[in-house]
């Protein structure tokens, strides 16, 4: 084995074609950024129109930014992003199933009119994506495949109990999707974010006492930045990554370990 045919050119995505979905704000936006960054085109489908902020961010790092607003919640909808991102972009190499969304109430009065958008948005988008991306990654035996899952794929979902189911069948997706891909060189892979400061955490960070317990349970004693899961995705994205798969990469400053 040549260990010098080893370059930090595997990481880089000059020349491919991403979808993000809910790239344009939150850990989406991170994940996008990561990826224009490296190199890649981006297409973001979302259901939050972009207000211009995203692309310009993006468009600086000179590559294509393309968006689509689009409930994901409907029929066919799927399948209208992947034909939108090819007549954009022309390909599509890399797929981050990123969008999701967490409605809260307890166990006795989380009804169906929270868990059904629940499930589609965070597990059955995913699921028919991923379906879509693989028809155009099998015939060129080359594809990524992200999927991000939480900290709630390992713990119990207190309070919200279809995010922790949701995010608990996306890991089972990762792997499954893995055990048929792995074959035509598509590696499907997860990232399962610990506690990060973003607006959707604000109300827990500004809590002194929901801050400490948080803050107590992490071992790096601090919130994750965004900028932190940035060389994860990157990694899960490139070439670097090509024997990494069915693997769920958990960034979380140690909050697992306790």
């Amino acid at each position: 084995m040549n260990l010098n045919t080893f370059s930090m050119d595997f990481f880089s995505l000059k020349g491919k074609k991403a979808i993000v979905t809910g790239g344009n704000t939150g850990l989406g936006q991170a994940f996008s950024m990561a990826l224009a960054k490296a190199g890649a085109d981006i297409f973001i489908p979302g259901m939050i129109k972009e207000t211009g902020k995203t692309r310009d961010m993006l468009q600086a790092q000179n590559v294509k930014a393309e968006f689509m607003t689009v409930d994901m919640t409907k029929d066919g909808a799927c399948e209208q992003i992947m034909d939108a991102c090819l007549t954009a972009l022309g390909d599509v190499d890399i797929l981050v199933n990123n969008a999701g969304i967490c409605r809260t109430n307890t166990v006795l009065k989380f009804d169906r009119l929270d868990w059904d958008p629940m499930l589609s948005i965070n597990l059955t988008a995913a699921f028919e994506l991923s379906r879509q991306a693989a028809r155009h990654m099998i015939p060129k035996k080359s594809g990524k495949i992200i999927n991000i899952c939480s900290l709630f794929s390992y713990l119990g979902g207190r309070m919200s109990p279809c995010y922790a189911a949701s995010k608990h069948a996306l890991t089972g997706l990762t792997r499954a999707y893995c055990d048929e891909l792995a074959e035509y060189n598509i590696q499907v892979n997860g990232i399962a974010p610990g506690y990060f400061a973003t607006d959707l955490t604000e109300q827990t960070r500004c809590n002194p006492e929901s801050n400490r317990k948080v803050l107590e349970h992490i071992p790096a004693g601090c919130w994750g930045d965004t900028r932190d899961l940035m060389g994860a995705a990157v990694f899960l994205a490139s070439k670097a990554s090509d024997y990494v798969n069915g693997h769920v990469l958990v960034v979380d400053g140690g909050y697992l370990v306790r």
